[in-house]
């Protein structure tokens, strides 16, 4: 085993945390042994180590649950099991429970089929590359030896209450004296793990609400719903004649906004609403906000105008965040829906950029469609172009290629060729004033790509 340790750096972990089909990647067994080798790296001291575990509402839930708790266990670890409650609240509950470890069990906006386990350390932040490094050295090593003796064994307990302080942790984000009354607010919560919290906030702060995806049954989570799925909002709310949709992904991380008019609303224009309106209140840090590569180029003149920057990472929420703590900003997103609000929370919170965006709406007294219309996006064009093998991007055609559009486009759009993180495929994004041009730009580099990959 010693000896393949470089060939697997990232073997579990990809960039957010472990993901797969349940009973394919997921197992018991490898639950089972993360919770042992995180128990082990986070086991501080003499007092009693905690450990918190949520969940979303996927059939899989039980038996990684279950299979962690007995890992957990094994190595000396009391567990608290909280049930379905959205990933944002897993961090801070971490944190306001003095736990040492805080667990996720979600594959997020993916179909039923498919589970994940992401790991949060005691400050409520998902773990570093280190950290998880070290996992996979522990989790593919001899543990029998490491286990707890008999009398140290860990308890395991489930706790009530915690969707109530969550729901109380939300509405404390927005002024104290701000109602939503007179706003009629339809919710899909994707039969996720908001469907239960995402509502009652709501209802809690005098909305008036309709409440979709709320039915989980194992296996409805994400389907034809939620964030991803957006057409059956889009619907309720024309034919409720709403005043404002918000759709939430499978953990409630990400959330996607749906207009009176039932025309669906990006991260994007979500960003430049909360940052313009943090702006105005004297709040938002370090001058700007921090989003990826993929966010649009409108976005980043928008914010200009209003003197603010827009910073740029790579595609991932984590590098998002990483470049939010070390450069103090408080607000970062993607146009995904993935947004952050580090003066609450430690992860993207899609309850509470809704809500942000509601107070917005509120205050305003204006439409939807007008309050998160800040600026017109510009054509954006996406191409994939798989390979067999090799790197393309060093073929010395494609670099030409790639040099003359960037020559062509210059100041009036922005060009982005990256290989995907997860499967061989070359994404090109061409983004600019002119649709027609940055098409044909697009081509031309996906026809060099296409050639130098054959």
């Amino acid at each position: 085993m010693h000896g393949v340790k470089h060939d697997m750096v990232r073997r579990y972990f990809g960039t957010d945390g472990i993901r797969g089909r349940a009973n394919g990647v997921i197992t018991p067994e490898l639950a089972l042994r993360v919770g042992q080798a995180a128990g082990l790296i986070f086991r501080r001291g003499d007092h009693r180590n905690r450990v918190l575990i949520g969940k979303d509402t996927r059939l899989s839930g039980y038996m990684i649950e279950t299979a962690l708790v007995a890992g957990f266990t094994s190595v000396g670890m009391d567990v608290l099991l909280t049930g379905p409650i959205p990933t944002p609240a897993v961090g801070m509950l971490t944190r306001s429970m003095r736990a040492d470890l805080g667990v996720m069990i979600s594959a997020s906006h993916n179909p039923f089929a498919d589970n994940g386990i992401k790991l949060f350390g005691p400050d409520g932040f998902k773990l570093s590359d280190e950290v998880e490094r070290e996992l996979e050295g522990l989790i593919d090593s001899e543990l029998t030896k490491k286990l707890a003796k008999s009398a140290d064994l860990g308890r395991a307990k489930r706790i009530d209450g915690v969707q109530d302080r969550y729901i109380e942790f939300a509405k404390r984000t927005l002024p104290r004296n701000l109602s939503l009354e007179g706003l009629r607010v339809v919710i899909d919560c994707a039969n996720g793990s908001g469907y239960r919290v995402a509502p009652e906030a709501l209802r809690e702060l005098d909305a008036e609400v309709i409440a979709i995806g709320v039915d989980p049954d194992g296996f409805n989570i994400n389907r034809e719903c939620g964030s991803t799925e957006p057409a059956a909002l889009c619907q309720k709310v024309k034919e409720m004649r709403a005043d404002i949709g918000i759709a939430l992904d499978g953990d409630a991380d990400r959330v996607i906004i749906v207009d009176e008019r039932g025309r669906v609303i990006d991260g994007d224009q979500l960003l430049a609403v909360i940052a313009e309106s943090w702006q105005g209140d004297g709040r938002l840090a370090a001058n700007g906000i921090v989003a990826t590569v993929m966010s649009n180029l409108g976005l980043e003149r928008y914010l200009e105008k209003l003197g603010l920057a827009l910073v740029r990472t790579p595609v991932g929420d984590r590098y998002v965040l990483d470049h939010m703590r070390r450069h103090d900003y408080n607000v970062g997103g993607e146009a995904s829906g993935h947004i952050i609000l580090s003066d609450y929370t430690t992860t993207g919170d899609g309850l509470l950029a809704a809500l942000q965006v509601l107070a917005v709406v509120k205050r305003r007294e204006e439409p939807v469609s007008k309050v998160c219309h800040r600026f017109d996006p510009l054509p954006q064009v996406l191409k994939n172009v798989r390979y067999k093998s090799g790197k393309p991007l060093e073929n010395a055609q494609v670099r030409s290629a790639i040099e003359l559009a960037q020559a062509r486009l210059s100041a009036h759009g922005r060009l982005i060729i990256r290989p995907s993180g997860t499967e061989p495929v070359i994404r090109v994004m061409g983004e600019g004033e002119d649709k027609v041009l940055v098409e044909e730009i697009v081509d031309e580099i996906v026809d060099a790509l296409t050639s130098a990959a054959l």
